[in-house]
C-alpha cells in the first residue's frame, strides 16, 4: 500500500505492506523513513485524523502506531506541540557514486588547437540569439533536420564559397556535432559501402585516426616532409585519405602545389575519396589563406570545417560538404546517431554569417593570434638548439629539440610540474618508438593576459634544460634522428611569405 500525505510543513510519500497488518506496516514505514533521513529529526508529523484521512486508515490505527514509535524513542509528543521525530541515528549506507570530476584547466594552458574562449563575441551571440528568437516560428522549437538547418546550410554555403573557395550547394552540406562525429559517421558509410583503406598523414591527429580505425577501416600511414603529405606514397590498393592540406597537423607546412594537383589526378583516376579536413583555414598570417582542396575537385573532396577552432569547442557545430553520391547516406547515419544537431545554436551561427558578424570576429582573432605567434617566436629565436617549423598559420607552431638535451617526456613531465599543459611529437606518428621528437606549442588558449605569463613559465623551464645541456658532455638523445633529418631536411618556414 502507498501513498502520500501533505502537511503544512511535510509532504512525504509513504509506502508499506499492509499483508502484517496496517498498523505494522504503518510502523515499519515510519522507522525506515526516519532511519534513511526522510523524515529528519523535529519534523513535524500529520494529526492523527489527518494522517487517517489521507492513507485511508482508521484513526485508531494511526494512534496507536504513534503510541507505538513513541514508546520506542522514535517520537516525541508534549500536549499543544503534536508530534515530532525524535534525534534517531541514521542507518548507515553505502556512499553515493561520486560524479567524475570535470578536467582540471591547467595553470598556463599552451595545448594546441584551442581558440581563446575569453574572446567569444558574447555581445554579437546575444544579439543573434535575439533576433532568432523574435522571429522564431513555432516550429523551430520542435524536432531538427538530420542533415541541419536550412538557413545555416545556405549561410555556409555562401560563406565557404566566399571565404574558402569550396563549390556547393546547401543540399551538399551535412551539420554535425562536432567535427569527431562528423569522421566518425563518414568513416562508417565508408566501411559500409566496402571501402578497406584510408591513408592518414604520419605524423597526424592520433585522435582522428582512431576514429577511422574504430569503424574498422585499415589506415596506411603517409609521411610528411617540408611540402606536405607525399601523395606518391599512396599505394594502389588506398580508396581514401584523410589530410590537412591547408596547414599540416601538426608539422605546420602546407601542401605543395603540385602535389595538390597529383591528389586530385589520383581520386579522379582511382575514384579515390579525399577528406579535407579544414580544421584551421582562416588562420593565414602573411596572405590570403590558400583556397580548399575542394574547389578543385568537388565531386571527390568530403570538405570538413568547424566553429571550434574560431568560436567555442562547447558549440559542437561542425559541418561537412560531400560529393553527391554520399549525402543521404551521411544524412542517414546522422539521423540514427543523435537524430539531429541542436537547432538554436546552428540558427545563431546561421544570423552570426549572414550578418557578417562571424567574418569581424575572425578578423580580430587573426590579428590577435597573428601578434602572439611572433611573439612566440621571438622567445624560440632567442632560445638556442630549438627549431620552429612551419608557415605562418593555424594556431600553433612545431618545435623539434637539441640533440642532447632532455627528451621529449621529461621536458613535458617538467612542464607539467610548473603547470603548463603543451603537447609532444611523438605520439602522433604511427611508431612513436623511432619518431623524432618536438613540442607542440600553442598559442591562441590563453587569454590576452595570461599569455606572456604562460611564456614566460614554459621557457623557465627550457632555460633550465639548455643549462643541463650545456654542462653535461655527452647525453644519448632518445631519437636517433635530430632536427636536421626531421621531415627529410631541416625546414624553417616561419617568417615572410611562402610560395604556394
Amino acid at each position: 500500500m502507498s501513498n502520500s500525505w501533505s502537511g503544512s510543513r511535510l509532504d512525504l510519500h509513504i509506502s508499506f505492506d499492509a499483508a502484517g497488518g496496517r498498523r505494522s506496516g504503518l510502523e515499519a514505514a515510519l522507522r525506515e523513513a526516519i532511519h534513511q533521513g526522510r523524515l529528519p529529526a523535529g519534523s513535524l508529523l500529520p494529526s492523527t485524523r489527518g494522517l487517517a484521512q489521507e492513507l485511508g486508515l482508521s484513526r485508531g490505527t494511526v494512534t496507536a502506531a504513534y503510541d507505538q514509535l513513541v514508546e520506542e524513542g522514535y517520537l516525541t509528543t508534549s500536549p499543544g506541540s503534536g508530534t515530532k521525530v525524535a534525534e534517531v541515528p541514521q542507518r548507515a549506507q553505502a556512499a553515493p557514486e561520486r560524479p567524475a570530476p570535470e578536467r582540471a584547466t591547467p595553470r598556463h594552458d599552451l595545448r594546441p588547437g584551442l581558440p581563446d574562449v575569453t574572446a567569444f563575441p558574447t555581445r554579437a551571440w546575444l544579439a543573434s540569439t535575439r533576433r532568432v528568437l523574435t522571429r522564431a516560428r513555432p516550429e523551430v522549437f520542435g524536432a531538427g533536420d538530420p542533415q541541419g538547418r536550412i538557413e545555416l546550410r545556405r549561410a555556409l554555403a555562401d560563406y565557404l564559397g566566399r571565404t574558402r573557395g569550396v563549390i556547393t550547394t546547401p543540399d551538399r552540406i551535412v551539420v554535425t556535432s562536432g567535427h569527431y562525429q562528423g569522421l566518425g559517421l563518414l568513416s562508417g558509410v565508408l566501411a559500409a559501402s566496402g571501402t578497406g583503406t584510408v591513408a592518414v598523414e604520419d605524423p597526424g591527429h592520433n585522435l582522428f585516426r582512431e576514429v577511422v580505425q574504430r569503424a574498422g577501416l585499415t589506415t596506411l600511414p603517409l609521411p610528411v616532409d617540408s611540402h606536405g603529405a607525399r601523395i606518391e606514397a599512396l599505394a594502389r590498393h588506398t580508396e581514401a585519405v584523410l589530410l590537412t592540406p591547408s596547414h599540416q597537423y601538426p608539422t605546420g607546412v602546407p601542401l605543395h602545389p603540385g602535389r595538390r594537383q597529383a591528389l586530385c589526378a589520383w581520386a579522379r583516376s582511382t575514384g579515390g575519396l579525399i577528406v579535407e579536413d579544414d580544421y584551421d583555414g582562416e588562420y593565414r598570417y602573411d596572405r590570403q589563406p590558400v583556397g580548399a582542396l575542394q574547389g578543385v575537385a568537388p565531386d571527390h573532396v568530403v570538405y570538413c570545417g568547424t566553429a571550434s577552432k574560431t568560436l567555442a569547442p562547447a558549440l559542437r557545430l561542425a559541418w561537412m560538404v560531400l560529393p553527391p553520391h554520399l549525402v543521404q547516406p551521411m544524412v542517414q547515419a546522422k539521423q540514427q546517431a543523435d537524430l539531429y544537431t541542436e537547432t538554436l545554436g546552428q540558427l545563431v551561427l546561421a544570423d552570426l554569417v549572414t550578418t557578417h558578424a562571424y567574418d569581424r570576429h575572425i578578423r580580430a582573432a587573426r590579428l590577435r593570434y597573428r601578434r602572439r605567434r611572433e611573439l612566440l617566436l621571438g622567445r624560440i629565436a632567442a632560445h638556442p638548439g630549438l627549431t620552429a617549423h612551419g608557415v605562418p598559420a593555424g594556431l600553433h607552431t612545431l618545435v623539434t629539440l637539441p640533440s642532447g638535451g632532455r627528451t621529449e617526456d621529461e621536458l613535458l613531465a617538467s612542464c607539467a610540474h610548473h603547470g603548463v599543459a603543451l603537447r609532444g611529437l611523438t605520439e602522433l606518428h604511427h611508431h612513436p618508438a623511432d619518431s623524432p621528437q618536438g613540442l607542440l606549442i600553442g598559442f591562441a588558449a590563453p587569454s590576452e593576459s595570461a599569455y606572456p605569463v604562460a611564456l614566460d613559465a614554459l621557457f623557465t623551464v627550457l632555460a633550465s634544460d639548455g643549462r643541463r645541456r650545456g654542462a653535461a658532455r655527452a647525453v644519448t638523445a632518445r631519437s636517433k634522428r635530430g632536427p636536421d633529418q626531421f621531415f627529410g631536411s631541416k625546414v624553417d618556414l616561419t617568417c615572410g611569405p611562402v610560395a604556394q
